[in-house]
């Protein structure tokens, strides 16, 4: 296996990489505003984003204001979110979220990840989505691809997302950390697959230590032992 040795050099070459691959850092959410792509994030945890975006025109146009989703009938709000899965938690936390923006931040999305994680539903990958999309601010979201391609990848051994970021996060700048978060996740969701892992049309196979056995991948992006 050719090019950087260690885990920096191989996240700096994964992140230059990447950026060629996908020159524009995608969030695949659709929204117009911060308190939607909050409300969609939130939304987003255990589904897909293809399906949040079937949900969210008319959740927005139902409820566009934290004002309109703080007083939603939670019934109602049930059944318009309802494929999404877990709409029971997730009216909870929508309404929760929408609640604490009105009553303790004027109606408006913080941007500080501390303010951000006492919102009900948000924990730090949604903080940190919202802060690199909706504000361009730093903000390294390590959901289920971020996490398992950088194990794959030999960026990182840690298990726990916060980790994950905190080690993500001491080999990038500042700056690089949102893009290359949104660009692993897409790289995770066209190539790099959980179970299939497309290895051969790979612009990282020849730096990825997982790629000498594809064929013995584990959904949990770790190598069997060998």
């Amino acid at each position: 296996m050719a090019g950087p040795r260690t885990p920096k050099g191989r996240t700096r070459e994964v992140a230059r990489r990447l950026s060629e691959l996908y020159p524009v850092a995608l969030c695949e959410l659709d929204h117009t505003t911060a308190f939607e792509l909050l409300a969609a994030t939130i939304l987003s945890a255990q589904t897909t984003d293809a399906r949040v975006n079937l949900v969210t025109p008319k959740l927005f146009a139902r409820y566009p204001s934290p004002e309109a989703l703080a007083a939603a009938n939670p019934d109602d709000l049930e059944q318009i979110i309802r494929s999404t899965g877990f709409y029971q938690n997730k009216t909870k936390s929508l309404i929760g979220m929408a609640t604490a923006l009105v009553d303790r931040f004027g109606s408006e999305v913080p941007t500080a990840l501390e303010d951000l994680v006492t919102l009900p539903g948000v924990g730090r990958k949604t903080a940190n989505v919202v802060r690199s999309v909706a504000f361009s601010l730093p903000g390294l979201a390590v959901d289920t691809h971020v996490g398992r391609l950088s194990r794959r990848l030999g960026l990182t051994t840690q298990e726990d997302p916060e980790k994950v970021e905190q080690e993500l996060n001491g080999f990038l700048r500042p700056a690089e950390w949102g893009p290359f978060s949104l660009r692993t996740i897409l790289h995770g969701r066209r190539v790099c697959d959980a179970k299939k892992p497309l290895c051969g049309a790979c612009v990282l196979e020849d730096i990825c230590p997982s790629s000498l056995l594809p064929e013995k991948h584990t959904g949990t992006g770790k190598m069997p032992p060998r």
